[in-house]
């Protein structure tokens, strides 16, 4: 059965006006409800991770510091969020989702987060909506726990993944790979043990055909027991915070590709949900409902 991290702190009001689209974290699962691709049996509810956890990844001094509600002002600014006891709840939450994920997708080859992809959280900052980067504190989960060694990390949101990069710039046994927008945010970009930077506008024909010479390529070379893989729906052309081409269409053929080699591969992966800004909320829910669709389709 897939299983599906989803809690109702997901959708943590923020003020009004604020430019983060927390609705969609409600408005998904009810359309996945609704239509029939999941049941109640699907999601489930993650505890708060353990800090040790957090700590493998985060260093102690931001860890208190989130904790404390006591980052610095401007440090805080670089969050975007307005910090809180909820927010940092909310974060922990869906870190636990994540690793809770992993332990599903080792038995059921897939698992998936309604929110994470927080891949701009640095080891000991964070950036961009991003406070604790759930993947990395997977990745660490496993290798702690030895349920995995080699991993590949699989980021296609339309940003880079800079925090990750970070976290994992000279550990051989995680393989960090983002393909991303050369003109999006982060404007001084990390170095991930792969980048592709792609053009303003490239559309689904080249985007595909990039990713499809690559994984390949990565997953024979690289041997990973396990795979995260990060599935932002920001590449879409409408997407306020995206300057790539894709049609929803092509975003979902991204999707059914990754999720399809994994299974052909017989490697694990956990999907977390990351980034859609588009102004029409019907476009976001629904470039985000096809990934749990596929996985459906796919694996069961």
């Amino acid at each position: 059965m897939l299983k599906i991290a989803y809690h109702p702190i997901y959708k943590h009001p923020l003020p009004d006006g604020h430019r983060f689209p927390m609705e969609k974290y409600d408005l998904l699962p009810r359309q996945l409800l609704y239509e029939g691709s999941c049941t109640e049996a699907n999601f489930f509810a993650p505890n708060m991770a353990h800090e040790n956890n957090i700590l493998a990844v985060h260093t102690k001094e931001y860890v208190h510091q989130l904790n404390e509600l006591s980052i610095e002002r401007r440090a805080a600014r670089k969050i975007g969020f307005p910090l809180s006891k909820e927010l940092v709840e909310r974060e922990y939450r869906i870190a636990q989702g994540t690793i809770e994920g992993c332990n599903f997708a080792l038995k059921n080859g897939v698992a998936m987060n309604i929110a994470g992809g927080t891949h701009h959280a640095y080891s000991n900052h964070g950036e961009a909506f991003c406070m604790l980067n759930d993947q990395a504190i997977g990745a660490r989960y496993l290798q702690s726990e030895k349920l995995a060694g080699k991993i590949l990390i699989v980021d296609l949101d339309v940003h880079q993944g800079n925090g990750t990069a970070e976290i994992f710039s000279n550990d051989p046994s995680v393989f960090t790979f983002s393909m991303h927008g050369a003109g999006n945010y982060p404007f001084r970009k990390e170095k991930s043990d792969l980048d592709i930077a792609l053009e303003d506008g490239t559309g689904d024909e080249i985007y595909l055909d990039t990713l499809k010479k690559t994984l390949p390529q990565l997953i024979s070379t690289e041997k990973p027991d396990f795979i995260f893989y990060l599935s932002g729906v920001d590449i879409v052309s409408t997407d306020k915070l995206g300057r790539l081409g894709c049609t929803v269409k092509g975003c979902k053929e991204r999707d059914r590709y990754v999720l399809q080699m994994c299974k052909d591969q017989q490697i694990p992966v956990q999907v977390s949900m990351g980034g859609g800004y588009s102004p029409d909320i019907k476009i976001i829910v629904d470039s985000h409902a096809n990934t749990f669709r596929l996985a459906q389709e796919i694996y069961f």
